[in-house]
């Protein structure tokens, strides 16, 4: 036999085998399973920012807002975007369209306070005054 259906010994016939080789599809789970491990850490927006921690902090709007990170050294992005300074509140409005909706300003630690307040006066002189600070709530 060459291992492709059973033989019947009543009928003397080579009839299909009715298993399924799963041998295929473990593969093919296994090679998502991977691509999915190694894309999901991309899917956070913008730099990666150490933020402090608040006891008091709580859950905002459920809507989709728009994040802006500055980072430690003082660089500005928009998602995943980086912008200067002078460009973030185009980015903000060129993502934000027609309809209004909350930003979240993420500040690095480590960086300058004046950076992060200055960058807030700016969105908030151009219009754009729906604006959250974000920080890690502290654990207990």
């Amino acid at each position: 036999m060459n291992g492709s259906g059973e033989f019947d010994f009543d009928t003397n016939e080579l009839k299909p085998a009715a298993e399924i080789n799963v041998t295929p599809l473990v593969d093919v789970m296994l090679v998502l399973l991977i691509v999915f491990m190694v894309t999901a850490p991309m899917l956070t927006a913008g730099l990666r920012v150490d933020l402090p921690q608040a006891t008091t902090a709580k859950p905002t709007d459920p809507q989709a807002p728009i994040v802006v990170s500055v980072g430690a050294d003082g660089r500005i992005s928009i998602g995943a975007e980086e912008v200067t300074r002078d460009a973030a509140v185009s980015a903000v409005r060129r993502q934000m369209g027609a309809e209004t909706r909350i930003v979240h300003v993420r500040g690095d630690r480590n960086v300058a306070y004046g950076e992060v307040v200055g960058l807030l006066d700016e969105l908030a002189l151009n219009g754009i005054t729906r604006l959250s600070l974000i920080a890690r709530q502290e654990r207990p």
